[in-house]
């Protein structure tokens, strides 16, 4: 058995839990490698299963490694469970609350994050999807030739998620931001069909085989832009430096926080340093204020530091880290564009 799966059981075993439902796509997608394109059912318990739309049998049977039946309606499957001796349940706490009511008169139910614990740890496999999804993405970035480029905000955007697609991604990881001069200090700015002015802030990333990639590149051209970007880029290179198995991840968020209030900027930095990517584009644990979750091996956690200036411009800069015994930056394109 899958030691995902296995290490669940145990979970479930331990929290005296009969079984484990899920219907997030992405996490019925990381226990059975198959994707739903309609709703879904992962009943993880001894013999675990799937129950898949009829408009999704096809491709469930195709790439389940585990059992599929067939959907016909909550009663049969509460009956099925039941006939199992399935009493206590545990739900992933994304699950819809109409979901939920059909369950909780037939079950003891309550909420666990069993699967978020081990989508925490990505396995060498999962690192090198990552890790193509990265190259993939970096390089379609270069072909956009930014200090040049002529074109609308829309243009560039529309222009970055064409070259990702045709050098080998599936689609973007998220809807992709380019974004310039006043507009550059809303952290998640739409791209808008007006000529690139300065900075010029771009947020993009790519999926590879399931999995996404994350970067932020920003392009200054006065020296004011420049102080902003230097002390960004300060934060963001201490935070990478500073990360370790053993720390606590809001102990990162800390090093990139104290870096920019103390040039005066901590109002400035409205977000956290960084969040998990995987099968999600945003996962768990992440460098923040609050997360006290203690840094493994195998994380792959952002780090994008960021000062916005309301009204005048905003500057941030991310990498993914591959954490092992420090954090290791994946791909290698470099923080200043010229």
């Amino acid at each position: 058995m899958d030691l995902h799966l296995t290490n669940i059981l145990n979970d479930l075993a331990k929290d005296d839990f009969h079984a484990y439902l899920l219907t997030q796509f992405t996490n019925v997608e990381y226990i059975s490698n198959y994707k739903p394109t309609s709703f879904a059912f992962c009943l993880i318990k001894e013999n675990p299963v799937i129950y898949a739309s009829g408009m999704d049998m096809e491709l469930a049977c195709r790439d389940s490694n585990i059992e599929v039946k067939e959907y016909e309606s909550f009663e049969v499957m509460i009956k099925d469970m039941k006939d199992e001796g399935i009493k206590k349940l545990a739900i992933e706490p994304s699950l819809a609350y109409s979901t939920y009511a059909r369950f909780k008169d037939s079950f003891t139910i309550d909420s666990k994050t069993y699967i978020d614990k081990q989508r925490m740890i990505k396995t060498p496999e999962e690192i090198e999807k990552i890790t193509n999804a990265t190259e993939i993405a970096q390089e379609s970035f270069l072909q956009l030739d930014i200090l040049n480029n002529t074109g609308s905000e829309k243009e560039v955007a529309f222009d970055l998620v064409r070259y990702m697609i045709e050098n080998g991604a599936s689609k973007e990881s998220f809807d992709t931001i380019v974004t310039s001069g006043a507009e550059s200090s809303l952290p998640h700015a739409v791209p808008l069909d007006k000529k690139l002015n300065q900075p010029v802030l771009i947020d993009w990333g790519c999926i590879y085989d399931g999995y996404c990639s994350d970067n932020t590149r920003t392009m200054v051209y006065t020296e004011t832009q420049q102080e902003i970007w230097d002390i960004v880029a300060e934060a963001h290179d201490k935070a990478i430096k500073a990360i370790k198995p053993g720390m606590k991840c809001c102990e990162v968020d800390k090093v990139a926080r104290e870096i920019i209030s103390d040039y005066g900027y901590g109002d400035n930095f409205i977000h956290s340093t960084g969040h998990s990517l995987g099968l999600d584009i945003h996962e768990t644990p992440g460098f923040s204020t609050k997360d006290e979750t203690v840094i493994e091996k195998g994380m792959v956690i952002t780090v994008e530091p960021g000062i916005y200036l309301e009204g005048e411009f905003g500057v941030r800069l991310e990498d993914t880290v591959n954490i092992s015994r420090k954090g290791n930056v994946i791909g290698d394109l470099p923080l200043n564009i010229d």
